[in-house]
């Protein structure tokens, strides 16, 4: 496994990070079994994976409360990263949320504490002072954001707190941040945390053309909306989308690799990427992604993939939020 700095921290992640909103199941999860959700965070770690990803937001606090059952014996030994929600941000409400992701956490601290969307009520260097004085206090060690395009980005930065991450979702089949957003974390030394960075099973070689997709995963501008979980109204990108699903495949195959190993790996060498967030449903999941922590591709494979998903990236556009056609990341 190998091992990145978190931008303005002294916290060394792993480049896999564990990703813990499907562990609780649900929608567009479908159902879990508890004991398979507390084996594949114990295998996760035992795999080398130190960094894990959750939300008060996921199962209301349930993914939080997870996390701690499974790994509370190690909890000096992990870096957690949990989110708060928009509508938390009023200062009060704000240091509420983090006193009642603490409790479901059953720990003194958030080593990383993120907002999980903007709110544009709220000017964020309001939200950002409250989030220094948790620091200040010791509840939490370093503060980000996630889904911040370039203007809120932009007053995030211009407004002199020490950011340190941007989660965004990020992978071979969804590009957009590259025209704008990445290249702002990388000059600003911001952490870019991914998610979805498997598409919800696509890069993992699950699905072979849009029929297959389950209606509740059919919902990004991938795919056409007509599809009835999808908002966008767009027509969708399926054609370019499952011709950049099977090119990855044969390249994955010929190395001898699981293609979802290779996505991830791509993922992890990208400029501005400081660990990749996956989630595993059971502990054989938890091994199979922690692989691609140590899998490095060579400069003919990494262009192979890029050229590889070119198109799509280029016909999706610049456009950061998957979900909506007017994108709510301003």
């Amino acid at each position: 496994m190998q091992y990145r700095r978190l931008a303005k921290t002294d916290m060394d992640v792993s480049v896999i990070c564990f990703g813990a909103w499907g562990i609780i199941g649900g929608f567009n999860w479908g159902p879990q079994d508890e004991q398979d959700s507390l084996a594949a965070l114990r295998a996760a770690y035992d795999a080398g994976i130190n960094f894990y990803d959750t939300a008060e937001g996921y199962g209301n606090g349930s993914s939080e409360q997870l996390l701690a059952q499974a790994l509370g014996d190690v909890r000096d030994k992990i870096l957690i990263a949990t989110k708060v929600s928009p509508g938390h941000f009023v200062p009060a409400e704000l240091r509420s949320a983090c006193e009642r992701s603490l409790r479901n956490l059953k720990t003194d601290r958030i080593d990383l504490y993120q907002l999980h969307w903007p709110n544009h009520d709220i000017p964020v260097a309001e939200t950002f002072a409250v989030l220094e004085a948790l620091k200040a206090a010791g509840k939490v060690r370093a503060y980000g954001v996630s889904n911040f395009g370039p203007r809120d980005l932009g007053e995030a930065l211009a407004s002199g707190f020490a950011l340190s991450s941007n989660q965004l979702s990020y992978s071979l089949l969804f590009r957009a941040i590259e025209y704008e957003i990445l290249p702002m974390c990388v000059q600003a030394n911001v952490s870019v945390l991914t998610y979805s960075s498997l598409m919800q099973g696509l890069l993992a070689g699950k699905y072979a053309s849009a029929d297959e997709v389950q209606p509740d995963r059919a919902r990004t501008r991938h795919y056409a909306g007509t599809h009835p979980h999808a908002r966008h109204g767009e027509a969708g990108h399926e054609a370019e989308t499952f011709a950049a699903v099977a090119a990855i495949k044969q390249i994955a195959g010929e190395m001898g690799q699981p293609m979802a190993n290779v996505a991830l790996a791509w993922l992890i060498a990208q400029p501005g990427v400081t660990s990749v967030i996956a989630g595993a449903r059971d502990a054989g999941q938890a091994r199979g992604v922690a692989g691609a922590g140590d899998l490095v591709l060579s400069p003919d494979v990494l262009a192979r993939l890029s050229h590889a998903t070119e198109s799509l990236k280029h016909s999706m556009g610049s456009n950061a939020d998957m979900w909506d056609h007017v994108s709510r990341m301003r």
